[in-house]
C-alpha cells in the first residue's frame, strides 16, 4: 500500500479526488489506504482504481513509472470517468456556477474540492495559511504577468503541462522559466545558504516595505482628501445619496494638488 500511496502522491490525486472516482466518502478512502493489501478492498472499488491506473493487477503497481505521459493518461481516464458526473454536479441550478461554460464549471468544481479538503481540519494552521496565500495570489495575479508565468512553470514542473507549451508570451515565458529553473536548482542544491543570500533577502524586504509605505501614504492621502471633500460640501458622512458627489469632489481636490 505504500507504493500505491507514493503513486497517488506523484500523480497529484488527492483523497477528495480519489473519493469522487470511487464514489465513496473521504473517510472511507483513508480506511482503504490503511489496509495492507489492495486485494482487501471491495472488488468493485479495486477494479475502478486499477482501471484508472491502467493496470490489471495490484502486482503491476511496482512496474508503474510516473512520468509526464503516464500522468496525462491517468488524467484522461479520470476525466472520461467523471465527465457526466461532473456535469450533473455543476448544473446551472447552482448559483456559484451561473454564467460559466462547461469546462469552466468543472474547473471551478475541482478547485473548490481541493481547497475544501485542505480547510476541513480547522486545527491545521499551515493548510489555512496556504489557502490564504493562494487567495492573496489570485487577488494580485492580474497585477503582474510574471505571476501567471509562475503558475505555468509549476504546472510544467509537476508534469501536468508539456514543457514546450506556452499559453502566454512564448519568449517571455521561455526566459522566465529558464531563470526560475536556475534559481530553484541553486536552492535545491543546498549551496544557497542564509548567510550567502542575506543581502538579496534584505533587498527583497526593503522593496516590500517601500511598497507598504507607498500604499499607506496613498491611503492617508485619500482619507485626507475625503475629509476635506466632506467639509467643503458640508456633509458629516458618506451615504448612497451623496457618494457620487463626494467622490467627484475628492477627484477635484487631488487634481488641485497635482497642479500646484
Amino acid at each position: 500500500m505504500e507504493r500505491l500511496n507514493d503513486i497517488l502522491r506523484e500523480l497529484g490525486i488527492s483523497k477528495v479526488k480519489l473519493a469522487k472516482c470511487l464514489g465513496v466518502s473521504r473517510q472511507m478512502i483513508y480506511n482503504y489506504l490503511e489496509l495492507d493489501d489492495l486485494n482487501k478492498w471491495p472488488k468493485d472499488k479495486k477494479v475502478i482504481l486499477l482501471n484508472i491506473l491502467g493496470i490489471k493487477t495490484s502486482d503491476e503497481l511496482y512496474n508503474i513509472k510516473v512520468d509526464t505521459d503516464y500522468i496525462m493518461d491517468v488524467e484522461m481516464r479520470i476525466n472520461s470517468l467523471f465527465e457526466n458526473s461532473n456535469k450533473s454536479e455543476v448544473s446551472a441550478d447552482n448559483a456559484i456556477f451561473s454564467g460559466l461554460g462547461i469546462k469552466q464549471k468543472e474547473l471551478l468544481h475541482n478547485i473548490i474540492d481541493e481547497v475544501k479538503e485542505r480547510l476541513e481540519d480547522d486545527q491545521d494552521d499551515s493548510a489555512y495559511n496556504s489557502m490564504l496565500y493562494l487567495y492573496h495570489y489570485l487577488q494580485t495575479m492580474e497585477s503582474s504577468k510574471v505571476l501567471k508565468y509562475i503558475l505555468a512553470y509549476m504546472s510544467k514542473a509537476a508534469g501536468y503541462t508539456k514543457p514546450y507549451e506556452f499559453t502566454y508570451d512564448e519568449t517571455e515565458q521561455f526566459v522566465f522559466e529558464s531563470v526560475l529553473f536556475s534559481a530553484l536548482t541553486l536552492y535545491n542544491s543546498g549551496n544557497a545558504s542564509k548567510s550567502k543570500i542575506a543581502a538579496t533577502h534584505k533587498r527583497f524586504v526593503d522593496q516590500i516595505e517601500q511598497k507598504l509605505e507607498e500604499k499607506m501614504s496613498r491611503t492617508l492621502e485619500i482619507n485626507s482628501a475625503k475629509v476635506q471633500a466632506m467639509k467643503e460640501l458640508g456633509y458629516t458622512e458618506i451615504n448612497e445619496d451623496n457618494a457620487a458627489e463626494v467622490l467627484s469632489k475628492i477627484v477635484e481636490i487631488q487634481s488641485r494638488k497635482v497642479g500646484q
